[in-house]
């Protein structure tokens, strides 16, 4: 596709210097100064494209989420790993970094008076269950994005485990 410089049609294949600088056409004539860091930018942005073109693909192929109902959990080691990794963050009846859990299962996302929570959160439209937990405690950015909680549970076993015990706090 041609450009029009100065009146007159030039095709369209701009040569970069080392510097990464537009300095002339295959042509050479100069490649006018205005056009130059007009033609930096387009050339950034359809390389960012390219770039983000496979990622967002992906991420549209995903589809609706499929919610896993967690394995059956241990109520007595849930609460052994409560104590031991979420109790620094976290209390059962009152609010830390991290807001207080009982009552939680069953519990719009993001609504326990007194805590201050992201907007994200707060704008959640989910509800705690063992399937929203079992998520959350998975990959809590995956599952509302922008959340604060950087903290997750790779073992499904110990996801259950510690959901058995939240359940228990009524």
């Amino acid at each position: 596709m041609p450009i029009v410089v100065s009146g007159s049609c030039i095709p369209a294949v701009p040569v970069m210097s080392a510097r990464g600088v537009f300095t002339r056409f295959e042509s050479g004539r100069p490649f006018p100064k205005a056009r130059k860091s007009l033609l930096k930018a387009v050339v950034l942005g359809a390389a960012v494209l390219c770039l983000a073109v496979p990622v967002l693909a992906q991420q549209s192929n995903t589809g609706p989420r499929v919610w896993q109902t967690p394995v059956a959990g241990d109520v007595l080691k849930g609460q052994a790993l409560y104590t031991a990794r979420c109790t620094a963050c976290h209390a059962v009846d009152s609010n830390k970094t991290g807001p207080a859990h009982r009552g939680v299962m069953g519990r719009r996302v993001g609504s326990l008076k007194g805590y201050k929570y992201s907007d994200e959160m707060a704008q959640s439209r989910l509800r705690w269950t063992p399937q929203t937990l079992n998520a959350w405690l998975q990959d809590p950015e995956d599952l509302v994005a922008g959340q604060r909680m950087g903290f997750q549970v790779e073992d499904a076993q110990e996801r259950a485990d510690l959901i058995a015990y939240l359940a228990t706090l009524k």
